[in-house]
């Protein structure tokens, strides 16, 4: 069992780091405990699992399983150690508050692109109790058990999701569209980790089903993007209108005219709003959640 004690910022706050690789409270692949944050992956050279716990400076880390010199090894940039929270500078008084008031928040970079995609295919056009229901089930039938003390399970390899027919799909809630999404881009998932940034890009607008949206929840986990902004989520528009402007209701074009001044930084600044806890006053009912698998 390696491990290893890297020194930290004396303010990084793991947990927020973390969060958005949690899919829901119930998400079998990562907990959140007394004793530290545990996380499932599948690295290049095989599953792993990480345990880590933070000190006033620094992070201790245990890892279980073929690929847990690798987890090791990218463990800096999963901390968000290669993030630069500096880099947003705004005289805005909301986002200068947010900054404060999360300061120990930096954007993890994982490494791993079809992890980061296969819970972004689920969210897409659904409620998040769905999503995150479709997601449980997806990893309790077709992943494994992780490696290591923890009852944790590894999400399912690429290979065994690009091989299932549609059918073996309906029982978890999923509808055709998104389940032959997640079958191509499975199959395109060893090309996909290869690829540089820009080249992954390409081939994510390549693949029919995945969008803006898509794209950006995966390379501001996966890569890092600070400047990775979920053009096409039915809230953001109004949280960032509300907070930036007073405005109760927006359009993506009117949020991206909004976060310019933040190009480059747009990621972080979503990031930033989504923290704060707030929300534009609400118009009319919210999107009901739906059984698909009985349909």
């Amino acid at each position: 069992m390696p491990s290893i004690v890297l020194d930290v910022p004396r303010d990084l706050d793991l947990r927020r780091t973390l969060a958005p690789l949690a899919h829901g409270s119930g998400d079998p692949t990562i907990r959140f405990a007394a004793d530290g944050t545990w996380r499932a992956l599948r690295a290049e050279s095989g599953p792993a699992t990480l345990h880590l716990t933070a000190a006033a400076g620094q992070v201790a880390a245990e890892a279980w399983g073929e690929g847990a010199l690798e987890a090791l090894t990218r463990l800096p940039a999963l901390l968000g150690l290669e993030d630069d929270p500096g880099k947003l500078v705004s005289a805005h008084p909301v986002l200068r508050d947010l900054a404060r008031r999360f300061a120990g928040m930096r954007l993890p970079r994982t490494g791993r692109r079809f992890e980061a995609l296969l819970p972004a295919i689920l969210e897409q056009k659904v409620t998040g109790v769905e999503a995150r229901r479709s997601y449980r089930e997806l990893i309790r039938r077709y992943g494994e058990p992780a490696p290591g003390p923890a009852p944790l399970r590894l999400a399912p390899r690429p290979a065994t999701l690009a091989g299932l027919p549609y059918h073996a799909y309906h029982p978890l809630g999923l509808e055709r569209r998104r389940a032959d999404v997640i079958r191509r881009a499975a199959a395109l998932a060893p090309r996909l980790e290869a690829a540089a940034p820009d080249a992954a890009r390409r081939l994510l607008a390549m693949i029919p089903g995945i969008g803006p949206w898509t794209t950006a929840e995966v390379l501001r986990v996966a890569d890092g993007d600070p400047d990775a902004i979920s053009v096409g989520d039915y809230h953001l528009p109004h949280l960032v209108a509300w907070l930036l402007a007073g405005e109760a209701r927006a359009d993506d074009r009117r949020m991206l005219e909004l976060l310019e001044p933040y190009r480059g930084q747009r990621g972080r600044v979503q990031r930033l709003l989504e923290l704060s806890g707030l929300a534009a006053p609400r118009r009319g009912p919210r999107m009901p959640a739906r059984q698909i698998g009985n349909l």
